[in-house]
């Protein structure tokens, strides 16, 4: 017969040639049941902790008369940017490389917006200098005032190296080059519009990038290090960008979502996505939850004639010395300049 102490402690079990210790079903039981305790306390804490830090934008403020561009507006946090901004009576224009996406994107903006909402498609691939040109050249044709520009569209890979179609490395190419380019050759017309917004989707990442503004496409890192690389240098185009148009009408912001469960994650490769995809759904935001602060910095009346500020979750945040260092962000600026291929007749900022 077993004792109770011996049921609690286990029994050792002699064999023809070592002992074997026995541990009973009970100890099994209580062991299972603390560390599912522990596990599902800190699950459970996680939970609360992103639900607290989930911003909420709630301001009223009406778009109605206005003007906003979207780039990547057909999935995600861009799509609910796009939603909101038609919702609250904006002409919305959805820059997008997937057309077929796109189209399906703008679908639901305008059943979401209802009867009246002004929605169109243009075609945009961020990692294409020539793409990027066209899209400014059919907004500038067809536009007569731009009120927002939302640098949402971003691109992530985790170790296959791309490059674009001008021969720069896939990530910068598409994060930092694109928008740099863009917002040149609309700047103009967002003057005219003045007051006017550029809002820059970056995202705390960018804390664990170093930037050498004289290589910044370092085509030989990871391309996964690489997008931290290119959250760094949203942040200081943004900053360079609201020191250049100082007293121009138009501020320039920069934001960090939070993370999002979006395609943003889908290029992470089997089977490293399937913790990503688990973690994602059980603790990130939603795409609406995630695009708060992106429709704050567009709409809040908070905002009027602020530029050069870093927001998460609805406030200001602060940011860490590299990125704030002006010198870093001038020379990233010029070297933009060189690598876009800034043409005679564009527009200088």
């Amino acid at each position: 017969m077993t004792s109770n102490s011996e049921a609690a402690e286990g029994t050792w079990v002699r064999g023809m040639t070592e002992e074997v210790l026995v541990v009973p079903p009970l100890a099994v039981a209580v062991v299972a049941a603390v560390l599912g305790a522990l596990f599902g306390g800190a699950v459970l804490a996680l939970r609360i902790y992103a639900a607290m830090t989930r911003g909420v934008c709630t301001s009223a403020a009406s778009m109605r008369g206005k003007t906003v561009l979207v780039t990547g507006a057909n999935s995600g946090i861009g799509k609910e940017t796009a939603k909101e901004m038609a919702r609250r009576g904006a002409r919305v224009l959805m820059a997008c490389r997937n057309q077929e996406t796109a189209e399906k994107a703008r679908a639901e903006v305008l059943a979401t917006a209802g009867e009246g909402a002004s929605v169109e498609v243009v075609p945009l691939d961020l990692s294409s200098l020539e793409s990027v040109r066209a899209c400014a050249k059919r907004v500038l044709q067809s536009e007569r005032r731009l009120d927002v520009l939302v640098h949402n569209a971003g691109y992530a890979n985790t170790f296959a190296r791309k490059l674009s179609a001008d021969g720069h490395e896939l990530t910068m190419a598409t994060n930092h080059l694109g928008p740099f380019l863009l917002t040149h050759l609309l700047i103009d017309l967002l003057k005219r519009s003045k007051p006017a917004r550029v809002v820059v989707v970056a995202s705390e990442l960018y804390r664990l990038a170093r930037l050498d503004p004289a290589t910044p496409l370092r085509p030989r890192a990871l391309p996964a290090y690489l997008y931290y690389v290119s959250k760094l240098a949203n942040v200081h185009f943004t900053l360079e960008l609201a020191r250049r148009l100082e007293g121009s009408g138009v501020t320039a912001n920069c934001l960090h979502p939070g993370m999002i469960d979006s395609g943003i994650w889908r290029n992470v490769p089997f089977p490293l996505n399937l913790p990503v995809k688990l973690i994602a759904k059980g603790f990130f935001k939603t795409p609406e939850q995630g695009a708060q602060t992106s429709i704050f910095c567009a709409v809040s009346e908070e905002l009027e004639g602020v530029s050069g500020k870093y927001y998460l979750d609805c406030k200001e945040h602060g940011l860490s010395a590299a990125a704030s260092d002006a010198a870093v962000a001038k020379k990233l600026w010029e070297k933009s300049e060189e690598l876009v291929g800034l043409k005679e007749g564009d527009p200088r900022i």
